[in-house]
């Protein structure tokens, strides 16, 4: 069942509601690439979502590209690379594929799993080889086994998950386009659901057939026994935003949990009064129907007065929030892991936990 987050759901979000995540006030950039810009993160996880170590190691990866001076240009030149968590800080490990000739220019977001042995990387092949600069996105997959020393060994050559887009979901193959206003493919976020092990793959897609400029949706593609197979959205915004990013699943206390990140800028005119932060729909089994956690689907915002501070949330099943430092308040890209977070999560509400913040 596809379910609707709606006006009258966004409508009732009032100021300074939502869990607030706290000021950044300085970013820490200690251990990582002084020349580089860091952004869209996630753990490797095990099947059930936790956080998997390897090697001894909390590792996890996020897209990374050379600072050029205009933080715009980073997804241009986008690749992932594996960011080591060590205390509080954050060290860069290097890029997570080998450098090979790949029909696809650069790599966006996904998800990473640790599974008997194998680590499997999901990603966005983003734009074109033959081409630069464009926003055409499909989901592809590498993965690899570890070795004795518990770190992986050779990847597999990348390879798409699927090669169509479906009757849900409108392409998204354009060259031309705008950040914000381009359609979505985007995002695949690895989710084995406990009932009955079934593998799905979450993300971030815009709703065919929609009439609304804003039509983002939530994507999902279930595995077969012949590859993944694209299924209709679990929920969708249209006529409401036009991106549900970083679109993602969490099983907590027998309830089925689905998260996305999304910003002002992108809901349609009369919902702009809603912040940028981290939004959720709660259901009672993958079958929906998927109810607006708090009532509005607000989850977390960042402060009123730094409503740019920290974006791309993602959640583990630990209920672990990462995120990075987006635009402060003084207009500066932050670029770098903004301080984890945890929810307290309680069927259809959803807070921050403030009384168990990560160290």
């Amino acid at each position: 069942m596809t379910s609707a987050w709606t006006a009258d759901h966004v409508g009732r979000i009032k100021p300074g509601q939502g869990g607030v995540i706290p000021p950044v006030v300085t970013p820490d950039r200690s251990g990582l690439d002084t020349g580089r810009l860091y952004w869209d993160m996630w753990p490797v996880q095990d099947v059930h979502g936790a956080p998997a170590p390897m090697a001894g190691r909390e590792l996890w990866m996020a897209l990374t590209a050379p600072d050029r001076g205009d933080p715009a240009l980073r997804h241009f030149e986008a690749k992932i690379h594996w960011i080591e968590r060590r205390g509080e800080g954050w060290h860069d490990r290097g890029p997570v594929l080998p450098d090979r000739a790949v029909p696809y220019e650069r790599e966006w977001a996904g998800s990473a799993l640790l599974d008997q042995g194998v680590v499997t990387l999901f990603f966005t092949a983003a734009g074109t080889a033959e081409k630069a600069g464009g926003y055409q996105q499909e989901l592809w997959s590498a993965s690899a086994p570890l070795g004795a020393d518990g770190w992986p060994g050779e990847w597999s050559f990348p390879t798409p998950l699927v090669t169509r887009y479906g009757p849900h979901y409108m392409p998204a193959d354009a060259h031309e386009g705008e950040a914000g206003k381009i359609k979505a493919f985007r995002d695949p976020a690895y989710f084995r659901d406990p009932a009955d092990g079934g593998e799905y793959l979450a993300f971030t897609a815009s709703l065919a057939g929609s009439g609304s400029a804003f039509n983002g949706a939530f994507g999902l593609a279930l595995k077969g026994a012949n590859g993944w197979i694209l299924m209709p959205p679990c929920l969708h915004a249209e006529g409401v935003n036009n991106e549900l990013e970083r679109a993602h699943l969490v099983y907590h206390a027998k309830h089925y949990y689905a998260f996305w990140s999304t910003q002002t800028a992108t809901f349609a005119p009369g919902l702009r009064h809603a912040p940028g932060g981290l939004y959720g729909m709660v259901a009672d089994s993958m079958a929906g129907p998927w109810r607006p956690l708090n009532g509005t689907g607000l989850v977390l915002a960042n402060p009123v007065d730094r409503p740019l501070q920290t974006y791309s949330w993602f959640v583990d099943a630990s209920l672990t929030v990462c995120s990075f430092v987006d635009v402060l308040p003084d207009g500066t890209f932050g670029g770098v892991p903004a301080p984890l977070l945890r929810l307290a999560l309680d069927g259809d509400r959803a807070t921050v936990d403030a009384a168990e913040q990560v160290a």
